[in-house]
């Protein structure tokens, strides 16, 4: 009788495919044997492996087939093969039941007492599996299982066209209720908007836009700063929909004529979300937009800001220096306020006092005195600023400089001995320096208060799970990301793909592109003499400063972003340096 082939080693399949090396399994081995884990779980939590590549390698060692989630290979109609609790427990999606023969996807090849349960519970005499990564599997169960991926314009339409005429009646109602009951949970309106705000939340958006137009309600989802169109909610359903949010919000509902700020904070899953709203009049009614703020989006380490190493060690040097001004520049939604919030973290110890004025403070820092700007009683930067400095701070954070007196304060706290952080609008970090002067400060002022200024911009990142290597990249975008024409034949690019992973897009989360600008007397002599944005930046360049274009093109070369995102959002540096250029 012959022997049964010895299985082989899910870390040495792994080898052969050259996904990870004997040094990383060797580490996952013995990280999982302190931590009673799997080699596969291992890998997956020290980022040596994906867990798409683990899944593959568990199905070839066990000889089983590994399939993509998606609707096409796990029809939504199949998941009532098995029982909604008994899905989410076990985490299994069924696909197809034939001749007592069960067909399941599953994470776990080993995990036997769930195929005895399925073959108990269901009757069935044989249970065939397929494997998938775990996360895919959740997601699926999340989107497909919980009625989250409903059409808004279904449910919209399951409303009785009869009740709209009471909808608002009903809202206000809800208002007057203490806490609201559990009948509130039944109504359809309050459904609708509460799986819209879930959904947002799942797909990691930042932004809900909710807008009238003149036939519909447009709703949109910001999720890596491109915006995304869900599903119309019909014009009937207008009225309900912005009166049920400005109750959530805590604004007045009958006030429709001007513009309205609020703030909801909702548990959603595990935790608690706080979302920022503003309301806005329009030809076709008034336009509202949920900003999402999560609790760990200003946790963000340094080094995951997308810093190449060079601009890390000059970034850790700037905010180590016991005074001077920093200013990050850049356009809304550029990642501004996260990158002083992340400086911020790293400076924030006992033996610092840090105080910021905010407008308005959208996350809590433990151990930061955060002030925020109150317009309509007085209390602006100006006068926050002066407050500040009576109460003896190390460093401090001015969330924007918009005018003569926010910037002559700030820079003198500055020459006063403290360290100033604070942001700007600009396009690029040179244009900074005579921005300042063209507010009134004087240049003389500024030349010695700047210790540096940095622009950014956020560029989307290729999804690790499907980006493909591109063979012929596109010469006209190579031209606008800078490359040469002799570098053509010879620079490696990707391209973004699409799968369920990252939301068919190609591209999952985003990083920063950076162009830090470090003053020394050559350029302080240049921004005390009035010099031209062309001047400055001409001498930046020659010290080493490397531009956004530059640091972008840098992102391509190593495979995180790809071209079209990087022209994307450099196109105006692009069109910039070649009119110096010519």
């Amino acid at each position: 009788m012959a022997l049964a082939r010895k299985r082989q080693k899910l870390g040495e399949i792994l080898q052969e495919q050259n996904l990870v090396s004997k040094a990383d399994a060797d580490r996952a081995a013995e990280y999982g044997l302190n931590n009673r884990k799997r080699i596969g779980e291992a890998l997956v939590e020290l980022e040596l492996a994906s867990e798409e590549d683990v899944a593959k390698a568990l199905a070839q060692q066990h000889g089983l087939d590994y399939i993509e989630i998606s609707r096409s290979t796990v029809p939504t109609e199949s998941l009532s093969l098995i029982p909604e609790k008994i899905i989410k427990q076990s985490m299994v999606l069924p696909i197809s039941s034939e001749g007592g023969k069960l067909r399941v996807v599953m994470s776990d090849p080993l995990d036997l007492d769930t195929l005895d349960m399925l073959r108990f519970r269901l009757g069935v005499h044989d249970v065939e599996r397929v494997l998938a990564p775990k996360s895919r599997i959740k997601a699926y169960i999340d989107r497909y299982l919980t009625g989250a991926e409903r059409s808004l314009d279904e449910l919209s339409k399951s409303l009785d066209a009869s009740v709209d005429a009471s909808l608002d009646m009903q809202a206000r109602e809800a208002k007057k209720k203490a806490g609201g009951s559990d009948s509130d949970e039944d109504a359809p309106i309050i459904k609708l908007i509460n799986m819209m705000i879930s959904e947002a939340v799942r797909t990691r958006s930042s932004d809900i836009h909710v807008e009238p137009m003149k036939d519909r309600v447009r709703v949109r989802y910001r999720i890596d700063g491109v915006c995304i169109e869900r599903e119309s909610i019909p014009k009937r359903l207008q009225n309900a929909v912005n009166t049920r949010m400005k109750i959530i919000s805590g604004v007045d509902i009958a006030e429709k004529r001007v513009p309205q700020d609020g703030r909801i904070k909702m548990r959603i899953g595990n935790g608690e979300i706080d979302f920022r709203v503003s309301c806005c009049p329009g030809v076709h009614g008034e336009s509202i937009v949920l900003r999402i703020l999560r609790p760990d989006a200003a946790n963000v380490n340094i080094q995951d800001l997308g810093f190449e190493q060079d601009d890390y060690e000059k970034f850790q040097k700037i905010i180590a220096r016991p005074n001077g001004i920093f200013l990050v520049t850049g356009p809304t939604g550029s990642g501004k306020t996260t990158t002083l919030y992340s400086a911020l973290s790293t400076l924030n110890r006992p033996d610092k006092k840090i105080i910021t004025a905010e407008d308005p403070v959208e996350y809590m820092f433990p151990g930061i005195n955060q002030c925020q700007v109150k317009e309509e009683i007085g209390l602006g930067f100006d006068k926050i600023l002066r407050s500040m400095l009576r109460q003896a701070p190390n460093i401090i954070l001015v969330g924007e400089i918009r005018d003569l007196a926010v910037g002559e304060i700030a820079i003198q706290a500055a020459l006063t001995g403290h360290l100033v952080f604070s942001t700007l609008h600009t396009n690029d970090a040179p244009s900074a320096l005579t921005r300042l002067t063209d507010m009134g400060i004087k240049p003389f002022l500024i030349a010695s208060s700047v210790q540096a200024i940095m622009a950014q911009r956020l560029v989307r990142i290729l999804c690790k799970e499907c980006k493909q290597e591109d063979p012929n990249p596109d010469h006209k975008l190579m031209m606008l990301c800078g490359f040469k024409p002799h570098e053509y034949a010879t620079v490696k690019s990707w391209k973004p793909i699409g799968c369920s992973h990252c939301n068919n897009t190609g591209y999952r989360g985003r990083k920063g592109i950076f162009e830090m600008l470090i003053m020394n007397s050559e350029l302080r002599e240049l921004a005390f003499n009035r010099a031209s944005v062309t001047d400055i930046r001409r001498a930046a360049k020659a010290t080493g400063m490397k531009t956004l274009l530059q640091d972008g093109k840098r992102k391509i070369q190593r495979g995180l972003t790809s071209l079209e995102e990087v022209s994307r959002i450099t196109q105006a540096e692009v069109e910039q340096t070649a009119t110096e250029a010519a």
